[in-house]
């Protein structure tokens, strides 16, 4: 039996928040641990209540959700976020895959692929609506024709082989599941390879980890 994968949202719309956790309590597989209505309450009670994964609206009350997505990370919440938000725009986008967000969808997704980027994070990857991806393959193919960093880079330098190997995968574009492949391991073998990744670059997301390995 698959685990449940236990979500919980932080968005300041009243019936938007009712609505999402009626979604994703209603779905097979799914159960919404809890619904937050600003940052400030998200930012006390996340890191005590253990969910596999984060919804996170932007455009929230006082702090905002990038700010919020920060100051988790900031205090070492290594849980995926997903930013759900209307905005389009390449600043949000970047804004917040730089403050160490996993993924961003936008507000007019269908529920249906809604609920298979939520199972899609949980697993790995790192979901985008189409049009969001887009933007990010540009970016990344403009970076990608630097040579990466790894010699010149100490913090690069100090991963292993196989660390190294699993970030030049990931820089292509692959998902945890394709490197498990690639590599002959397990996702979980990969998922404990990342953690280290992160903690010898000092990044909390896998975007901060590609600039540094493109030398950015």
């Amino acid at each position: 039996m698959s685990k449940t994968i236990k979500v919980s949202i932080v968005e300041d719309e009243a019936d938007l928040r009712r609505e999402l956790e009626g979604l994703i309590n209603g779905a097979e597989g799914f159960r919404c641990l809890a619904a937050y209505p600003n940052a400030q309450t998200a930012l006390t009670s996340l890191p005590g209540n253990a969910p596999d994964l984060v919804l996170m609206d932007i455009n929230l009350p006082g702090l905002s959700g990038i700010d919020c997505v920060r100051k988790l990370r900031d205090a070492q919440f290594t849980v995926p976020i997903v930013i759900f938000t209307v905005y389009e725009d390449s600043d949000a986008l970047f804004k917040s895959l730089m403050a160490g967000a996993n993924g961003y969808l936008l507000k007019r997704t269908p529920r249906a692929k809604l609920l298979e980027a939520l199972r899609e994070i949980y697993e790995g990857g790192a979901p985008m609506s189409r049009s969001i991806a887009r933007k990010v393959v540009d970016f990344f193919h403009q970076l990608s024709q630097l040579p990466p960093a790894v010699v010149t880079s100490p913090e690069l330098r100090s991963l292993t082989p196989r660390e190294q190997e699993i970030l030049a995968s990931l820089a292509r574009g692959k998902s945890y599941k394709e490197i498990a492949v690639e590599c002959a391991i397990s996702g979980d073998t990969v998922r404990k390879h990342m953690g280290r990744i992160y903690e010898k670059l000092h990044v909390h997301s896998r975007t901060e980890a590609i600039l540094k390995y493109l030398g950015r």
